[in-house]
């Protein structure tokens, strides 16, 4: 078994923004793809838990965005499995430009989940032991992020049947995706993600009205936000970010 995993993407047209640069999401996009290849490759992708009634969930991601990169490029993305916490088993990102400059780096935190009860289950218990890089490419022990108190701006989404993975759940990047959009045109034209964390709590489901809330946080060093993402029927919290932001450094296409 490989335990490190490796695969090319070409930034598309269509994953890039008013830049013309590669949107975050699709980053996230990236790194999702190799994490689900990695794990087929392994052996217990959630392909191969379904049909024992479990499967992978995401509880936490880490994502720094170093470089930008334009429509056309090769990006070589690489993952690994770095360590197990308890119930979570951690992996690893880099993203390297065709020059070998790193465009990003990432971690994040899995569980294993039984389908029935919606609850976590112990991963030894369910598939095999696997190799390690001990490796972080980002270190974070994912401490809880703040709860945000108060909102500055908020916008409203309905969950569409394209927003939902395998899981039959809204699919992880998806919730980056409404956090960022609810911050104004007039900032996103001048600034762009440095990071994001994510550290997600509930599921949502198709028809779910979704409460995307962002507040100011800066530290006097970046610009930073704190982001919520709730349910707008009960207000149960799904899910739970904060970013950083940096200058753009391209023009407008």
């Amino acid at each position: 078994m490989n335990s490190c995993y490796e695969e090319t993407f070409r930034v598309r047209t269509y994953e890039t923004d008013h830049h013309g640069v590669v949107r975050p999401v699709a980053i996230l996009n990236y790194l999702q793809e190799v994490a689900g290849n990695h794990a087929e490759q392994l052996g217990f992708s959630v392909n191969n838990l379904l049909p024992r009634g479990l499967t992978w969930v995401m509880s936490r991601s880490h994502v720094c965005f170093l470089r930008d990169a334009a429509v056309g490029e090769d990006l070589l993305v690489r993952t690994w499995p770095s360590g197990r916490r308890g119930l979570h088993a951690m992996r690893e990102y880099e993203i390297f430009a065709a020059d070998g400059q790193q465009v990003a780096v990432g971690t994040s935190s899995w569980v294993i989940v039984d389908l029935e009860s919606r609850r976590p289950v112990r991963i030894d218990k369910v598939i095999p032991s696997y190799p390690l890089i001990s490796r972080r490419a980002l270190d974070d022990d994912f401490k809880a992020l703040p709860r945000l108190e108060a909102s500055d701006y908020e916008l409203d989404f309905r969950v569409r049947l394209g927003d939902l993975d395998i899981n039959q759940h809204v699919n992880n990047v998806v919730y980056a995706a409404w956090a960022l959009e609810v911050l104004p045109e007039a900032w996103q034209q001048q600034y762009r993600p440095a990071s994001i964390e994510i550290a997600y709590r509930a599921e949502a489901l198709f028809g779910d009205r979704i409460l995307s809330r962002v507040q100011s946080c800066a530290d006097g060093v970046a610009p930073g936000f704190l982001h919520q993402l709730s349910s707008g029927l009960d207000g149960r919290e799904l899910t739970r970010l904060r970013t950083v932001w940096r200058k753009g450094d391209v023009q407008a296409l």
